[in-house]
């Protein structure tokens, strides 16, 4: 990238590493510093297509971060490329403001299966003035969102079965929680569209105004609950064109030739089942790679009432064992999605392995033996890790985009649970939990 009115690629490279290195629940404040003096803004807003927890974020002037919503977002992402920087004007907490908005392709994928659904994660910046942005500025805020991207990919496929549980839990409850409001609003906003198109109202002008408005309305709200599940669930087959997408780098210098067998069916998973089967795929490949002496994969994906089941069978010789898989860090989270493995191992005939995935979102029992955290809820586990950090309420309240007196509350309830009387006494405590995992 050429030098540009001091943007010189040391420049790019440095605030890129700013990035990289926060925390994810820093990440929107971080980007937000880094671009500051780049392209002046008052708040950043992100729509996430690869975390369920929290698929929309923002930071910056709290007028703005509180009224941005997931429609909004939505309605712009439709006008944005992947790769192509986007200027221009767009509705965000209810007004027209000046915004430069980038989108990443997901998880960069090289086949037009993975990216069927449009372009992936969208980062919008809310500036402080409108007037064109140079190129080069541009392509640095490109490329720093696509390194979010790329970071925030290989965690969600690195996760721990801790936070895969927490993940799976709060997506299922922020579904059931979106769809409640929704069939409420809906039902008011009925309401107010029979009463005003009653024929004893002689005001047309006012009542084809207040039609418009509330059916405009009623457009936001199902927008929103189409957000949450393109964000929160993934159909089978687009799933798999994304795992396709990641396997052929693994084998483009390779002689294996790859089988692939995607599930007959558009059927809907949660998307930490998604995220577990590719995860699983990629690890299993990679232990049979290992072995040498392949000349043959197969990958297949079927979808039956209650489970999704995948396959991975190769042509070698027949002696992967376990200690191999274990190798990829992945059988624990299967273990963590209720999942199980199967590995099939036959001298001279190849190896097979199965996994079991259940469609349903209840999560596997707890464990007898309980330990301290296992009692926090998931947002409670959020603001302790924050607390841990050394972090202040206000500080904390920014990062999870909630007042500072809901942090109160929770730290309040954390220090009961976990039968500690400080702050310092429960980062430590969960620096312990942390080390003995």
């Amino acid at each position: 990238m050429p030098s540009h009115d001091g943007i010189r690629p040391q420049d790019a490279l440095a605030r890129a590493l700013v990035v990289t290195r926060a925390p994810l629940p820093d990440t929107m404040r971080r980007l937000s510093e880094v671009l500051t003096d780049l392209v002046p803004h008052r708040a950043v807003a992100r729509r996430s297509a690869v975390c369920t927890f929290t698929p929309t974020a923002a930071f910056g002037e709290e007028e703005l971060t509180g009224r941005i919503t997931g429609a909004e977002l939505t309605r712009l992402a439709g006008l944005v490329t992947a790769g192509a920087p986007w200027q221009g004007e767009a509705v965000l907490a209810g007004a027209p403001r000046p915004v430069l908005a980038v989108a990443s392709a997901r998880e960069f994928a090289e086949t037009t299966e993975a990216t069927d659904t449009g372009a992936g994660p969208l980062l919008v910046v809310v500036r402080s003035s409108a007037g064109p942005l140079d190129a080069d500025v541009t392509a640095v805020a490109q490329g720093l969102w696509d390194l979010v991207t790329v970071n925030q990919e290989r965690r969600m496929a690195e996760a721990g079965p801790t936070q895969a549980a927490s993940s799976r839990a709060a997506a299922a409850a922020r579904a059931r929680a979106i769809a409640e409001l929704t069939d409420a609003h809906s039902s008011v906003l009925s309401a107010i569209l029979g009463t005003l198109r009653a024929a004893s109202l002689d005001d047309t002008a006012a009542r084809r105004g207040a039609v418009d408005l509330a059916v405009a309305a009623l457009i936001d709200l199902r927008a929103g609950a189409d957000l949450d599940r393109e964000l929160s669930e993934e159909p089978a087959d687009t799933a798999f064109g994304r795992l396709t997408a990641e396997l052929r780098p693994l084998l483009r210098y390779s002689p294996v030739e790859l089988d692939l067998r995607p599930p007959a069916s558009r059927r809907t998973l949660a998307a930490d089942v998604a995220h577990g089967a590719r995860a699983a795929v990629r690890g299993a490949v990679l232990a049979m790679l290992e072995q040498g002496d392949l000349g043959r994969l197969h990958v297949s994906w079927q979808l039956d009432e209650d489970t999704l089941r995948v396959l991975v069978r190769d042509d070698g010789p027949g002696l992967l064992a376990p200690e191999a898989l274990a190798v990829h860090r992945f059988t624990d989270r299967l273990t963590a999605l209720g999942g199980r493995l199967v590995l099939d191992a036959l001298p001279g005939w190849g190896s097979t392995i199965t996994v079991t995935l259940p469609l349903s979102p209840d999560l596997p029992a707890a464990p007898a033996a309980a330990g301290p955290l296992d009692a926090l809820h998931p947002r409670e586990r959020q603001v302790l890790e924050e607390l841990a950090l050394g972090r202040r309420n206000r500080e904390i309240a920014l990062a999870l985009h909630i007042s500072e007196s809901t942090v109160k509350f929770h730290v309040a309830n954390i220090l009961a649970k976990l039968g500690v009387a400080s702050r310092g006494e429960a980062a430590a405590l969960t620096r312990t939990a942390a080390a003995t995992a």
